[in-house]
């Protein structure tokens, strides 16, 4: 059994009095982070230190790394902005038919389904939303609505709003098994919930780093399956050519692409602040291990929950159907829009979502801020 890692405050710039449960609205960054990225900044203040292999040696660094974390080789890995433009890549390579469908989930998060709606609109397909199932299970609802008129599956590994979790190695065999392409938002998930893409064999998976991945806005990464890795880039940009570490030689136009899914690349991804800092993140992380990372998380999370359906009556998705790491409390009807805004007033930061009440604790949580939790719990909600 995986031994839990033990509180990591220490790490984060979080004051005692501060109970900051919202991971899954952004990270916290860790003081190291946020000392490579400063030093990485500083660089730019001396261009003349600058040379040609710094555009490569912290992307390479931070590609070989995410590969790592997903089980999957430096090659497979495209730099990206953003999910919506990693979905946007695949968007670009996925044939899909008049006819079709795409199947997303309802109340999915819009990065995983706009590019979607854009590609049915081209294509003549349809998007189709598979419905909340009433018990829960993500998984045994989407496999229902599989059927040879299926193109993509585009899906998180668990749902944005409350946690519940989708089995993604029998999703991704139910898709083999019919020829459609398996899309994933791995935002939610990645960092602190194991994945194996060897296990799952998705064709694309998009993630921003600065949730889980405890990194910076406006940085990601996407997984390209080996079998879509000669496909057709939506941006076309110098770096992602081939040879295109010979700076004097650029003005000799290439039409090969670098190895790999490096084609995939954003443009600009020499980011000298920015990539040292995901950098450092993703080291600590697997410094740590995900899956102590997990057990962590998860068993504050069971704690969470149990605490809330006594004390409270407040229920959640049944834990065999939702993400370890995740927690949506069911506040039914309408909840006050005004309730994130009561409990940060107590320095307890939380996230409302639909009508779940979303707790998403990360490492650096101990008892005291499940204290303060539970004090403005019971201080602002009817009873």
């Amino acid at each position: 059994m995986t031994s839990p890692l033990p509180t990591q405050r220490h790490l984060f710039d979080i004051p005692p009095d501060v109970a900051y449960m919202n991971c899954a609205f952004m990270s916290a960054l860790p003081m190291a982070t946020i000392a490579a990225g400063e030093r990485g900044l500083a660089r730019k203040a001396r261009p003349w230190i600058i040379d040609a292999r710094d555009f490569f040696a912290d992307s390479e660094a931070v590609r070989a790394l995410f590969a790592q974390l997903i089980n999957a080789s430096a090659e497979d890995v495209a730099l990206v902005p953003s999910v919506s433009y990693g979905m946007a890549q695949a968007a670009n390579n996925i044939a899909v038919r008049s006819g079709q469908r795409i199947l997303t989930l309802a109340e999915e998060f819009p990065s995983n389904v706009y590019p979607w709606m854009e590609l049915a609109r081209r294509a003549g397909a349809v998007v189709f939303p598979v419905p909340r199932p009433d018990d829960g299970d993500w998984t045994a609802a989407l496999l229902a609505h599989l059927d040879s008129s299926i193109a993509i599956v585009a899906v998180p590994h668990c749902h944005w709003t409350d946690g519940a979790l989708l089995d993604l190695e029998a999703v991704g065999l139910a898709c083999r098994r019919i020829g459609a392409a398996l899309c994933i938002d791995g935002s939610q998930s990645l960092g602190a919930l194991p994945f194996d893409v060897r296990r799952i064999d998705p064709d694309f998976v998009a993630t921003g780093t600065y949730k889980w991945l405890l990194g910076p806005y406006s940085t990601g990464f996407l997984y390209v399956a080996p079998r879509w890795q000669e496909g057709r880039p939506i941006e076309q940009n110098w770096i992602a050519r081939k040879n295109s570490e010979d700076f004097a030689g650029l003005v000799n136009y290439r039409s090969e692409y670098q190895a790999g899914a490096r084609r995939f690349d954003i443009g600009q991804h020499s980011n000298f602040a920015l990539n040292p800092a995901v950098k450092s993140s993703l080291e600590l992380l697997l410094h740590w291990g995900i899956a102590r990372v997990f057990a962590a998380i998860k068993a504050r999370i069971d704690s969470i929950a149990e605490r809330a359906e006594q004390e409270l009556n407040l229920e959640s998705v049944p834990s065999h159907l939702r993400a370890g790491h995740y927690l949506g409390l069911k506040l039914g009807g309408s909840p006050p829009a005004d309730l994130p805004r009561r409990l940060a007033a107590a320095n307890v930061h939380v996230s409302l979502r639909g009508s779940s009440l979303r707790i998403t604790p990360h490492v650096w949580n101990n008892n005291d801020d499940v204290e303060r939790l539970f004090a403005a719990l019971k201080a602002n909600l009817p009873h």
